[in-house]
C-alpha cells in the first residue's frame, strides 16, 4: 500500500491528467456493479454432451474439411435422423 505522501503525490499526479481524471464519490456511488457474462450466449438449440467413439476414418474426413467440422459432423447425422424418420 502507498503511505500517505505517495497516495498524495498519485492523486496529485491523476488531476493533473486532464484525460484521465479520478472518479468523484458521486461518480463511485451512481455505479452498479455489472453482471459478468462468462463463455458463450446460450443457445436456443441446445446440445448434448456426450461421449461417443467413431472409426478413425470417419473422425480424419471431417477434421480434413477444416474448422467446423463437429457441426458438419452433426448435419450429416441431423440430415440422417430425418431421412428416416420420413421412411418410418
Amino acid at each position: 500500500m502507498p503511505s500517505v505522501a505517495e497516495d498524495k503525490a498519485i492523486t496529485a499526479a491523476a488531476r493533473a491528467d486532464k484525460d484521465a481524471q479520478p472518479l468523484t464519490p458521486a461518480q463511485l456511488k451512481a455505479m452498479v456493479p455489472m453482471k459478468a457474462l462468462r463463455g458463450r450466449p446460450k443457445s436456443d438449440n441446445k446440445k448434448l454432451l456426450v461421449s461417443v467413439r467413431y472409426s478413425p476414418e470417419v473422425v480424419a474426413y471431417f477434421k480434413s474439411t477444416g474448422d467446423g467440422w463437429q457441426s458438419r459432423m452433426d448435419g450429416v447425422l441431423q440430415r440422417y435422423v430425418h431421412r428416416h424418420l420420413k421412411q418410418a
